[in-house]
């Protein structure tokens, strides 16, 4: 929950962050830890509509609190992000580990951490019912605090979006922009019109994404999709930059409109008081204008044309 000044004055209290001279399990006062019993959710945030998989308690129990070990690293991450494996009784549960003192500061996402709005990009896909999140917690580490998510494997990002030339644009997929290759070459950046993704880019609307890139689109095997990295998210003013235009002044999928009429009620209740203890008053509310406004009119936007609507790189 909030604290007294927040709640007072819209905006979060200054976070000392773990020093480099801190040891490695040190965490702050003040960043708030994910309850293991809030983790124990019965849809698999592996789903992205409809029908969602079970997910085992133990799993989340071991995501939540087991031991961390660090197998190595991705290197082409603007912050620090960890794979590695959390472990207890036996279970090991592959994933994602990023530290607060890993990531580095944003001019334009001034308050909270990236980590917190990462769990808020969770609890958000969860209450509207779309699981198009993977499993995401906050925890202590091996170097701190930060956001624990749980590893997706046999995703490949190029069966959802990809940089083709001209000519070989599939038939059922959306262009979003065309550009010339280091050879001269026309290519387009493209993106398949699929209802799974097309949920995907909805979700992004609602946190406000400013980064979706198409590193950042998971297409699984049985034809769900999901996203991740969602530090950049939930800004109050318009950040929206994302490779998923394709579908821009279209109508918006049902299951997006429902899970909106879901957020709204929700945001009275459990998870407007999970968000206050995540963003700032301010942002909260802003998400709530933006569920209304989608509300009342329930299309995707066009592409903005005084600022940059597409993240970079864009893949």
């Amino acid at each position: 929950m909030p604290s007294a000044e927040r709640a007072a004055t819209g905006s979060r209290p200054t976070r000392d962050t773990a020093s480099s001279n801190d040891p490695p399990g040190a965490v702050p006062d003040d960043v708030g830890m994910t309850d293991p019993a809030d983790v124990t959710d019965p849809a698999d945030a592996t789903a992205t509509t409809g029908t969602a998989d079970t997910i085992d308690t133990v799993t989340a129990d071991v995501l939540a609190t087991g031991d961390i070990t660090i197998t190595g690293r991705l290197t082409d991450a603007s912050n620090l992000t960890l794979l590695g494996e959390a472990s207890a009784d036996g279970l090991s549960v592959p994933c994602i580990y990023k530290p607060v003192r890993g990531e580095r500061p944003l001019w334009d996402f001034p308050d909270g951490t990236l980590a917190e709005r990462e769990r808020a990009a969770y609890l958000v896909s969860r209450s509207a019912g779309w699981h198009c999140v993977p499993l995401t917690v906050l925890r202590p580490g091996p170097y701190g605090p930060g956001m624990v998510q749980r590893w997706i494997e046999d995703a490949n990002p190029d069966e959802a979006v990809d940089l083709v030339r001209i000519e070989e644009i599939p038939a059922d997929w959306l262009a979003v922009l065309r550009a010339v290759d280091e050879n001269g070459s026309p290519v387009a950046l493209v993106h398949a019109d699929r209802p799974a993704l097309a949920a995907l880019a909805g979700f992004d609307l609602v946190i406000n994404n400013a980064d979706r890139k198409g590193s950042h689109v998971l297409p699984l095997p049985d034809g769900r999709v999901l996203g991740v990295d969602h530090g950049l998210c939930f800004h109050s003013d318009d950040k929206l930059r994302t490779i998923l235009w394709g579908w821009a002044g279209r109508p918006l999928p049902v299951t997006v409109i429902d899970g909106i009429g879901r957020l709204l009620a929700d945001l009275d209740g459990a998870l407007g008081d999970e968000l206050d203890g995540l963003l700032t008053r301010e942002e909260v509310d802003a998400l709530r204008e933006r569920l209304e406004s989608l509300a009342d009119d329930p299309t995707f936007p066009r592409p903005p044309n005084h600022r940059t609507p597409i993240p970079w790189p864009p893949l």
